[in-house]
């Protein structure tokens, strides 16, 4: 257990406590901390409070951050859509609405616990217990092509291939907004200091993002135009796609996060789907590439929208 102390300053008056805790604390997030403070973890003066409550200059601020518990993941008999496999990996189709790997919130039902019933104990351990054989990872409602390693050769292999950007990953989204011309966001990408949980261009502690996009087609409806484009990653950053295209003012249709408020809830999440992957097999040095069909929410929506 650690204990954390902090003041408030003049520029904290009226501020919501979580919102200061996030501001002063970068190795939790936000959502972290609210759960903190919502079990009694957070005092202020001496006193208990909730997340919601706003700052008075000179308040003495407690954090009191309980030790870590390690959790393993479990196999769980959920179906996989394997595009390919074999002794050295798997290239899965992930569905919308799947976490990649156990996580504060989400310990069942992701894709490790099926690949741990899958493949037993032919998984390469390099990540660790929560997230065995997962090389890169896609958002938990982004759909599409991922890559899963077997066993340490594979993934040291294929990451080396991220790391170079040598690996190739192509995705199909639709935005709000026409976009006329081919494209590219170049821009670093960090956290947002406001919202530990976001990610933003900035050049504040950020990594260099470049992100290529190509139109396929534009729509237009009563209350929206919207573009049908491709996205090609040169690097791979935490939401780069979407925080890139929110970037240039055509956010994700269906994004909750970087997108409009008023969210396009039918689509349950953003229209982004993984839909290209390339590499050479760490093994037999060829040069593979697989590719999926647009799945049934992304064509629904451009049926909805054509």
């Amino acid at each position: 257990m650690q204990m954390l102390e902090y003041t408030a300053d003049i520029q904290d008056i009226g501020k919501r406590l979580d919102k200061f805790l996030a501001e002063k604390n970068d190795t939790l997030s936000r959502s972290a901390l609210a759960d903190i403070a919502e079990n009694g973890g957070v005092s202020v003066n001496g006193q208990n409070v909730g997340k919601k409550y706003k700052l008075k200059q000179n308040d003495t601020v407690i954090l009191t951050v309980p030790d870590p518990v390690e959790y393993e993941a479990v196999p769980e008999d959920i179906p996989l859509d394997i595009v390919y496999e074999d002794s050295d990996l798997l290239v899965v189709n992930k569905p919308k609405g799947m976490v990649v790997h156990p996580a504060t919130g989400n310990y069942k039902g992701t894709l490790v616990n099926a690949l741990l019933f899958h493949c037993k104990d032919s998984l390469s351990g390099i990540n660790g217990i929560m997230r065995p054989g997962i090389v890169h990872r896609i958002d938990k409602n982004t759909s599409g092509l991922l890559i899963v390693a077997k066993n340490d050769h594979a993934h040291k292999r294929l990451a080396e291939q991220i790391s170079v950007h040598s690996f190739k990953r192509e995705y199909q989204a639709v935005v709000y907004g026409t976009i006329k011309e081919n494209g590219k966001v170049d821009a670093p990408i960090g956290r947002n200091k406001n919202d530990r949980k976001k990610m933003c261009v900035t050049y504040d502690n950020s990594k260099p993002a470049v992100t290529h996009y190509e139109v396929i087609r534009s729509y237009s409806t009563a209350e929206h135009s919207f573009t049908h484009i491709k996205c090609i990653l040169e690097t791979g950053r935490t939401h780069q796609i979407r925080v890139h295209l929110a970037y240039i003012g055509h956010p994700v249709a269906g994004d909750d996060v970087y997108g409009p408020k008023k969210v396009i809830k039918s689509l349950n999440g953003q229209c982004l789907h993984a839909k290209t992957i390339g590499f050479v097999h760490p093994s037999t040095g060829e040069y593979m590439e697989f590719t999926t069909e647009l799945p049934q929410y992304f064509t629904a929506f451009l049926n909805k929208i054509g």
